[in-house]
Formats: structure tokens, C-alpha cells, sequence
């Protein structure tokens, strides 16, 4: 019968020992950071199944409001609409529609995103966009672009030279372009709003599953470096003294 022993080496022993502590702690980081998002996700959903919260006709801050659900009442302006290109609904290519609306009660206007169009026969061929006429009561969720993604060449002066279509948006360089304040965010339609098109907005996902398995990988290679180092810690040293025979043998 063989026999082994474990007689660790120095070398492995301190890759080990240097190792596995690392990769322990990158694996409960990953699993910890899993949970914040776990929560995050929770509050999302619970901000998606609410009440809508109402909208008056003052400056209001985002702090405190992505991804909450808004209510407000007033005008669409066509005037200082546009479509954002490259937008894609299943495999199609369109535009989003972004149309100002007017909160009743004041002059502070707000970008609603409409939803999606489809491209016309050519990019010359524009859809008609339309927005309903008269006070409508809008019900959305509050969106702000991506700073680094959404960049506009330089603003026109207002009322000249208006784009009726752009490849990006930034709030800060729309506000300069037009005469009236602004609000801080767009707000996305919901889908059984009037004047929305294709309101197909995608669900706030914190990818929780993501970091799990981060952590699962981890925790993997930390196991799999005991495995590893176990075999390199174990030798053979021959054959073990047999059982002594019974005494009738």
C-alpha cells in the first residue's frame, strides 16, 4: 500500500499565503457589492410600481428624482422638438422623438422623450411627429443622458438654424440653444400616455447576477489554488509496513 505525507514547500507555500487572502477578499468584495446592488434593485422596482410624483411649474433638482415616476400637466412645443438618430427598436433602425412641454401654471419647459419612430424610405424622408395639441397630462419616468456619450456640436442661436435631427444630446447645450428654462432631465414617456410612440424602455438593471458570479469566479480560484497546492505539498515515500498477519497465517 502506498504512503504520502505532506511536506510542504517553501515557494508554493508562499505563493499560497500571498495568494489566497487576495483572492478571498475580491470574492466577498464582489459578493458584498452584489448585495448593495441587490438593494439598489429593489428600490428601483419599488420606484417603478409607485405613484406618480407631481411636477409643478418651478425649477426642481434630479437629485433625488432618477428613475422616480413624474406627473405633470401642459403643452407640447413643436417647435424646438427633434429626433435623436441611431436608435434601434428590435432590429430597425429610427429615432427617438424629444418634444419640450410647457408645465402649465408657468414658463419652465421640460424634454419628454416620446419614444421611437421608425426611418423613413431615407434619411431626407422624415416621419411626421406631431405632438398632441392643448394641455395633456404626461405620466413618465425621470431619465438623464450619459454626459460622456451625449455631445452636441456647438449651439445654434436660438430660432436659427434650428437641427431638427442630432446624433447626441447634452441638457446644458439644449438649454443654450432655446429661449426658456429648462429642466434638469428628460422624462420618458410611459407607454399609455398620449402622444407616445414605441415607449419600449428598457428595465433598470443593476446586474446583480453579474457581480455574483464575479464573486463565484473568485472563490473558485481560491479553492482551486488549495486544490493545486495540496498536490504540490503531498509526496509519496514508498509502501506502507502491511498489517501484521494473524498468528494462524
Amino acid at each position: 500500500m502506498l504512503a504520502y505525507r505532506f511536506r510542504p514547500k517553501l515557494a508554493p507555500t508562499l505563493a499560497a499565503l500571498a495568494l489566497l487572502p487576495l483572492l478571498i477578499e475580491l470574492g466577498l468584495w464582489q459578493w458584498h457589492k452584489a448585495e448593495a446592488k441587490r438593494e439598489l434593485q429593489q428600490r428601483i422596482d419599488a420606484m417603478a410600481r409607485a405613484a406618480p410624483l407631481p411636477i409643478g411649474p418651478r425649477l426642481v433638482p434630479e437629485d433625488g428624482l432618477r428613475r422616480q415616476r413624474v406627473a405633470l400637466r401642459g403643452s407640447y412645443e413643436a417647435g424646438y422638438q427633434f429626433l435623436l438618430d441611431n436608435q434601434v427598436n428590435g432590429e430597425q433602425a429610427g429615432y427617438y422623438v424629444l418634444t419640450p412641454l410647457r408645465i402649465d401654471g408657468g414658463d419652465i419647459r421640460v424634454l419628454v422623450n416620446r419614444g421611437w419612430v421608425p426611418l423613413g424610405r431615407s434619411r431626407d424622408d422624415l416621419p411626421r411627429i406631431d405632438p398632441p395639441e392643448g394641455v395633456v397630462a404626461v405620466t413618465g419616468t425621470v431619465w438623464r443622458p450619459a454626459r460622456q456619450r451625449f455631445v452636441l456640436s456647438a449651439p445654434e442661436p436660438a430660432g436659427r438654424n434650428w437641427q431638427p435631427v442630432r446624433q447626441t444630446i447634452d441638457l446644458a447645450r439644449y438649454r443654450a440653444e432655446v429661449p426658456f428654462a429648462l429642466q434638469p432631465f428628460v422624462v420618458r414617456l410611459d407607454p399609455a400616455a398620449a402622444g407616445c410612440y414605441v415607449c419600449d424602455w428598457p428595465r433598470a438593471d443593476e446586474r446583480v447576477g453579474m457581480h455574483m458570479g464575479y464573486a463565484l469566479q473568485w472563490f473558485g480560484m481560491a479553492g482551486a489554488l488549495v486544490g493545486f497546492y495540496l498536490m504540490a505539498s503531498i509526496e509519496r515515500v514508498g509502501r506502507a509496513p502491511r498489517a501484521r498477519q494473524s498468528a494462524n497465517r
